[in-house]
């Protein structure tokens, strides 16, 4: 495995690397922190792709509040070894100077998904988002990159980021991995205390259980959660309940697909 600070020599070890003759690039951008979520989505990667890249950086562009940046766990030395254990070939390690040297002036900004769900009140946040990941398509050049369905906002927005501006590569959704009691992995849980960590599955449980949006919100504010919101949208003609709450100072976030029987209901 190798590791690239430099952006200069991650472009040398790039440009020799050959994708032709049915050779592939798969890619998975990380913030660090790394789980079983992410291991997920890297061994997707290696099962269809002939080499595979993980990018470690914690974009500060997209965080609404500096303290949720500060607070944002780094565990660098942990996150090497457990990509070395999973065999990837290379990993790309910028820093803020190396992926933002115009310091931000040039954005990607989407202007309706964008705007609704977690970016109704987390303003800046998808254009972060988006300018980042575009930034480091045009660096890793992948054929596939992989992103978990938990950030269902977020995976939607790419895609049609990635077909607007006709950049070659496929977006793949990866399905949420889950703990055993139900909670979606995230770097985030890392900061719920004991007691909030037991509480935390809950949030799934009523996102799966309530017969309405309504009832999910009604039971999540009941059991101590701060809701920002639960709402249902279609997707590809699929209907899906997206919420995000916090519990303490832990923003969550979570969906579940709506099933047939419920949608053909819900359009009655």
């Amino acid at each position: 495995m190798q590791v690239f600070k430099s952006l200069e020599q991650w472009q040398t070890w790039r440009a020799q690397l050959d994708t032709a003759d049915g050779q592939s690039l798969g890619f998975v951008a990380t913030m660090g922190a790394l789980h079983a979520g992410h291991s997920s989505l890297i061994a997707e990667s290696k099962a269809a792709n002939s080499h595979t890249v993980v990018s470690i950086f914690i974009n500060p562009t997209q965080f609404d509040q500096a303290a949720d940046l500060s607070a944002y766990p780094q565990p660098l030395e942990q996150d090497l070894e457990l990509l070395e254990e999973l065999q990837i070939d290379a990993v790309l390690l910028p820093d803020s100077e190396q992926i933002y040297p115009d310091n931000y002036r040039y954005k990607v900004t989407e202007s309706e998904l964008s705007e609704r769900f977690c970016g109704a009140s987390r303003e800046g946040h998808f254009d972060g988002v988006l300018t980042v990941v575009m930034r480091l398509f045009n660096l890793v050049q992948p054929t596939r990159a992989y992103f978990g369905e938990k950030d269902w906002q977020q995976l939607e927005l790419i895609r049609g980021m990635v077909a607007a501006f006709f950049m070659p590569v496929a977006v793949v959704g990866v399905k949420t991995l889950r703990a055993q009691d139900g909670l979606a992995l995230s770097s985030r849980n890392q900061r719920l205390s004991k007691e909030e960590r037991k509480l935390a599955p809950i949030f799934h449980q009523i996102l799966k259980t309530a017969g309405s949006t309504d009832s999910a919100r009604q039971q999540l504010d009941a059991a101590g959660f701060a809701v920002d919101y639960v709402t249902e949208a279609v997707f590809d003609h699929k209907l899906r309940r997206l919420a995000a709450a916090r519990l303490g100072t832990t923003r969550l976030i979570d969906n579940i697909s709506i099933d047939t029987a419920k949608q053909a209901m819900l359009h009655e």
